[in-house]
């Protein structure tokens, strides 16, 4: 296995220093379980990612400059929104 020096922020190194303790383990073993971790869930992220690539762009009826005029498109929402909430209708935050 390889060497590898790694500067860690005073919390992260905290994190890491308390968790080997109550582990009774050696702090390379959590930051490289940490790594190995995150690296896994980097690769479903990209495997998710890939299976709905298809699908970017595949909505029927959308503006083509839906992405440049943003606010424009979402105003009428807002103002329905803002109605819904002046009723005193429960309107879920997303």
């Amino acid at each position: 296995m390889r060497s590898l020096t790694v500067r860690l922020p005073d919390q992260l190194a905290i994190e890491v220093e308390a968790e080997s303790r109550e582990r009774s383990c050696a702090m390379s073993d959590i930051v490289r379980e940490r790594l190995q971790r995150s690296a896994g869930l980097a690769r479903d992220l990209s495997a998710r990612l890939t299976l709905i690539a298809d699908l970017t762009g595949s909505a029927d009826g959308l503006p083509s400059d839906l992405s440049g005029q943003t606010k424009k498109y979402l105003k009428p929402w807002a103002l329905a929104r803002s109605l819904l909430v002046d009723a005193g209708f429960p309107v879920a935050i997303l």
